[in-house]
């Protein structure tokens, strides 16, 4: 499944090499009349020409991870996290650092030696480390380098009904939508941008449509989801099962109006279930494609996760099969309008 193949990619900000050697080879094979680039900042960019209006459908390959900043006598890494990931979710959790994907496990003091007082809150960075098993610096070094990336090490299972658990959810859901949206026949001239860096400030989407220059963009997603235990009605933002979801405006970008009036239609017409997103949090491509050159008019659809920007998020396969078809819906909506 290429889902699957996807989340199985390390790709965090700043070293999605392996996302984008896999992203290539699958658009060679599949999409063999699209143009290739690699702009300056490592984003894959697929032109499909056509005679329409130049469409910008853009997804980022990156993930949250890690990255190595020291090593202890005693043969512990040091670490820093690369994009927004709360340390809360980080303790005994099962990571792969560096090119070689050294296993590892995120430590801290054990519960049975903390004070009162710790007790009652998170540690904190400095108190993490990772354990690798070497006995010392020396043997740490031989096995990592500074700056070496990591990712989680959660692996995509299937479960429940017509559930996906995997690291990278967000946003290897979008690219996996984008790639099978990339075989379909358009009018328009299509750019289809595999962003990079967007977990740590939206950094490869203004590089690319800068090369681009769009008309109109279609940011594809993995977004937020907490309609879990406790959660009052107001605060489940999106809820798995729901159907695509739909920004209207978060921290970073405003979606078109009549564009997203527009999206609101062609759902409804074609029976596609599609949510709202309820929160104004969070920031996506589409907060840098839409204050690129002149202004470029967007709209954000996703699929909803719970747990993002964890080990393991959980996201419903209907859901990203409802965010497809409306995809592909809205880019044939596109060829008819005007904007």
């Amino acid at each position: 499944m290429l889902l699957k193949e996807l989340c199985s990619l390390c790709a965090p900000s700043g070293c999605e090499d392996e996302a984008r050697r896999f992203i290539i080879e699958k658009i060679r094979a599949e999409v063999p009349e699209a143009e290739i680039t690699v702009d300056t900042m490592g984003g894959v960019i697929a032109h499909k020409r056509g005679e329409g209006k130049k469409v910008m459908v853009a997804a980022h390959i990156d993930e949250v991870g890690f990255i190595v900043s020291g090593f202890t006598d005693d043969g512990f890494v040091r670490f820093k996290t690369v994009g927004g990931i709360m340390t809360t979710v980080l303790v005994s959790k099962k990571v792969l650092l560096g090119e070689k994907k050294v296993p590892g496990i995120i430590g801290s003091k054990a519960v049975h030696l903390q004070s009162r007082e710790e007790r009652k809150k998170p540690a904190s960075m400095k108190e993490l480390y990772i354990d690798i098993g070497a006995k010392d610096k020396a043997e740490a070094e031989k096995l990592l380098s500074l700056g070496d990336y990591g990712v989680f090490a959660g692996e995509y299972t299937e479960f429940g009904d017509g559930l996906v658990k995997s690291r990278a959810l967000d946003d290897r859901a979008g690219c996996a939508v984008m790639l099978e949206l990339m075989k379909k026949t358009y009018k328009n001239d299509m750019y289809f941008a595999f962003t990079v860096q967007e977990e740590v400030g939206l950094r490869g989407a203004i590089i690319a449509a800068r090369r681009i220059e769009p008309d109109l963009a279609l940011v594809l997603e993995g977004t937020t989801c907490n309609d879990v235990h406790g959660a009052k009605p107001h605060q489940t933002v999106t809820k798995l099962g729901g159907g695509a979801v739909m920004t209207a405006m978060d921290s970073a970008a405003v979606s078109d109006r009549r564009y997203f009036e527009m999206i609101k239609e062609v759902a409804e017409r074609e029976g596609i279930p599609l949510q709202i997103k309820r929160t104004g949090a969070g920031g996506t491509d589409a907060g840098s494609i839409q204050r690129s050159g002149a202004g470029v008019k967007t709209a954000v659809l996703a699929v909803p996760c719970r747990y993002i920007h964890s080990p393991v998020s959980v996201m419903s396969k209907r859901d990203l099969e409802s965010l497809g078809r409306l995809a592909e819906a809205v880019l044939r909506e596109i060829e008819r309008r005007e904007f």
